[in-house]
């Protein structure tokens, strides 16, 4: 049967009840260490590759409960930033994270799983205090990331989640809440798996293959309308990997995307050229050479580049407006040509710390 992208929307309250209770009992009580996993989909090595000194520093009951499929961190300045952390589980990522925004930043992170979330909060005050800070800035919320109800509008400046969305049976209500409680300006960061084709329902409804990050991955256009939908007009590709070719004999092709988008209002619905030049200052110490935007943007320190409308605001009208230069608008010259080079952004590189 060919379902269309509606009618893969929001499921029944007892339908998203009996999922939750479900991912509540394999991540709570069946998986204790990322080894337990069968599928490789939240397996990558990428987190432990960038921050390798940081992870040294956390409990190993920490390090061992890391469930995801990319880096969520952006590679730049973080410090002094509000970050939520969608999903947080037992707290890696937030509590890298926390060492990168600094003691004058803060972190929220939410889990739906209590067994996870004890072990990030037994956590927070020994991992601040190894990180020299003077308090605890770190708050774990136990919660949906659907509504993420302990955290005001327009509150936070970075939002990341690893492998999570996925696993949401309202990914609709997902993207409007990160729209919610981003400040104008501020950024969504997250990693998650995309497929190449809608899902078949053989694979949809396997429990393991939607524990494991699999079962519940969006077509990726129709993963990219949803964030569209929300008002994040530009949702942009940072990095991609393919994880898997098929699942139960089927060819459906997942893959970890790495997605950026900034909550900007009134974007183009297009690549637009007002023959704007934008100059990276190479200011940002960990990345003094070169900034990478998305898989299409990669800027030199100095060298100026042409960029369309879009992309001049996000280098403009967000913290990444201290590091770049941008000429003004000139007029309206029609479509830019903006799209994925051979020159793709990295999988793995600086830290933000």
């Amino acid at each position: 049967m060919i379902q269309a992208r509606h009618q893969r929307r929001d499921g029944s309250q007892a339908e998203r009840t009996a999922l939750r209770s479900m991912l509540q009992e394999f991540y709570g009580r069946r998986i204790r260490k990322t080894a337990d996993l069968r599928s490789g989909a939240c397996c990558t090595d990428e987190t432990a590759q960038r921050y390798a000194e940081i992870l040294e520093l956390l409990p190993a009951e920490v390090r061992e409960r890391h469930y995801g499929c990319g880096c969520p961190l952006p590679v730049d300045d973080l410090t002094g930033l509000t970050v939520l952390d969608l999903g947080a589980g037992a707290g890696v990522d937030a509590f890298i994270a926390l060492k990168c925004v600094g003691p004058t930043g803060f972190l929220h992170g939410i889990d739906m799983t209590p067994e996870q979330l004890d072990v990030a909060r037994r956590n927070a005050r020994p991992v601040a205090e190894r990180f020299g800070h003077a308090s605890t800035n770190i708050a774990f919320h136990e919660g949906f990331i659907e509504t993420a109800d302990a955290i005001p509008d327009a509150s936070v400046d970075l939002v990341i989640s690893d492998c999570v969305i996925n696993l949401s049976p309202a990914k609709e209500e997902v993207f409007r809440t990160v729209w919610r409680v981003l400040k104008p300006g501020g950024e969504m960061y997250i990693s998650d798996i995309a497929a190449d084709r809608r899902v078949p329902e053989s694979i949809r409804s396997d429990p393991l293959l939607v524990a494991e990050c699999l079962g519940g991955a969006e077509y990726e256009h129709d993963w990219f309308d949803t964030m569209r939908d929300a008002g994040f007009m530009e949702p942009r590709v940072v990095s991609r990997s393919l994880v898997q070719e098929e699942a139960l004999g089927q060819p459906v092709r997942f893959s970890s995307l790495t997605v950026r988008a900034f909550k900007l209002y009134d974007m183009e619905r297009r690549c637009e050229d007002y023959g704007q030049l934008a100059t990276y200052r190479g200011s940002l110490p960990q990345v003094p050479a070169r900034f990478v935007l998305d898989d299409h943007h990669v800027f030199e320190a100095q060298r100026p580049a042409p960029v369309c409308r879009n992309t001049a605001r996000m280098l403009t009208e967000t913290r990444l407006g201290a590091h770049f230069e941008i000429t003004p608008p000139i007029r309206h010259f029609g479509l830019f040509d903006c799209g994925p080079t051979a020159s793709a952004a990295p999988s793995s590189g600086g830290s933000c710390c």
